[in-house]
């Protein structure tokens, strides 16, 4: 429940306003009553730093909370300033975020590690070993950050709290206040004196590490999948510590496509194993046999053909019986056309269907002979014309198909 909306009164905008509408009413009423619009007219600037003190404290998550909670006058402490145990009651529930409980613990974040590999080593697994560098609780002082025995103060900088105020231009004479953690004590709102830190770790608790990993990679695993070691990250005092993730990106195959379970390879053929059939290594398979193919005589292969074999793609992790399949898609490589100039034309008509017959001749019908070029089907449809249901594209992007020379 908001107990005071003077503020939003101000900007004229309701209390549950989104961060968007209220940006918007403040562009809009502090252009109004800008001393530069406004020359002379004290009101239009006591409206202006009224608008810009609204402004500054609904903008921000933390200080509209504690406004909504308490209204302006719960929120002065010296000064006019927001009061920051009150800040920090709003954003952690209650007044224990300042003097006398226990700090906010924090945990080490996980470091996310990609690691590129092939299909083949998803196909036949693999082993990598890595030598890292981590930070580990500082063994000598056992994470405190002081010598054995010497007492902490309060941090001179947060003043024993843990969280500082900190304030930025945020243009048009305004200054954004917002909430961080102390970096000099890290949020503990406790430090040691120089004399008194530890000599190991110079009193920052943590102390860089090695550690060698072994990264298992098993059959059939996949892109984009992790493998987590728990712990082994980066560690920080009284908490858990961080894990190290590695996640595998795979590099395109030259030869091969991957699709769940199942493989894809292009197969090119000639013309002549089209027609008459073959039997030859079409390919060498991820862990490096050879894959044999027989096409008898008789079965013609034609453009866009496929074919698959069975069990012959990616292993299943979940049950290491399971494979998929391999799919093998036929190219037809045809003759070049000196190759076509030059063979005898009668041997060929002898040995190839016939050439199709012209179509039936109609007695109103006219025939037109045409020049053709060659063309990209990507290109087809890119002719659009003055039709309005599609937007138009500029006619300097339109594809420029020209025959060429003969």
């Amino acid at each position: 429940m908001v107990v005071e909306a003077r503020l939003y009164e101000l900007l004229e905008v309701s209390v549950d306003a989104t961060d968007i509408e209220i940006k918007k009413a403040y562009k809009r009423k502090s252009l109004a009553n800008h001393p530069d619009k406004n020359p002379g007219d004290a009101d239009a600037q006591r409206r202006f730093q009224d608008v810009a003190h609204a402004y500054e404290t609904l903008s921000d998550p933390a200080t509209r909370d504690a406004y909504d909670r308490y209204g302006e006058e719960g929120m002065r402490g010296n000064g006019g300033a927001p009061d920051m145990d009150d800040i920090f009651a709003s954003m952690f529930g209650g007044p224990f975020a300042f003097g006398g409980a226990p700090p906010r613990k924090r945990r080490a974040q996980d470091t996310v590690l990609p690691y590129t590999v092939s299909l083949e080593d998803l196909y036949n697994g693999k082993t990598a070993a890595f030598a890292l560098e981590r930070n580990i609780v500082c063994t000598h002082c056992h994470g405190t950050g002081g010598r054995h025995g010497m007492p902490q103060k309060d941090c001179a900088t947060c003043h024993g709290k843990g969280r500082v105020l900190q304030q930025r231009q945020a243009g048009g004479g305004m200054i954004s206040q917002t909430i961080a953690e102390c970096s000099a004590c890290r949020g503990t709102g406790k430090k040691f004196r120089e004399n008194d830190q530890c000599k190991k770790c110079k009193g920052e608790k943590i102390v860089p590490s090695k550690a060698k990993l072994r990264l298992e990679i098993p059959r059939g695993a996949f892109d984009g999948q992790q493998f987590v070691f728990e712990g082994d990250g980066d560690q920080l005092p009284d908490t858990k510590p961080a894990s190290i993730i590695f996640e595998l990106r795979q590099t395109p195959h030259s030869a091969f496509e991957v699709s769940g379970l199942d493989l894809r390879a292009t197969v090119r053929i000639t013309l002549l194993e089209a027609l008459q059939g073959f039997s030859r290594t079409v390919l060498t398979h991820l862990d490096g046999r050879r894959i044999r193919v027989t096409k008898p005589k008789g079965q013609v292969v034609r453009p866009n053909e496929v074919d698959v074999v069975l069990g012959e793609g990616m292993m299943d992790l979940g049950n290491t019986r399971r494979r998929g399949d391999l799919y093998l898609a036929y190219e037809i490589e045809f003759p070049t056309d000196a190759w076509a100039r030059d063979a005898d034309a009668p041997t060929l008509a002898s040995l190839l269907p016939p050439k199709r017959p012209e179509l039936p001749d109609e007695s109103d019908s006219v025939t037109e002979d045409v020049k053709v070029c060659k063309a990209d089907l990507a290109t087809y449809g890119a002719n659009r014309g003055t039709r309005t249901e599609q937007p138009q594209s500029d006619p300097f992007d339109e594809p420029n198909v020209q025959c060429a020379q003969q």
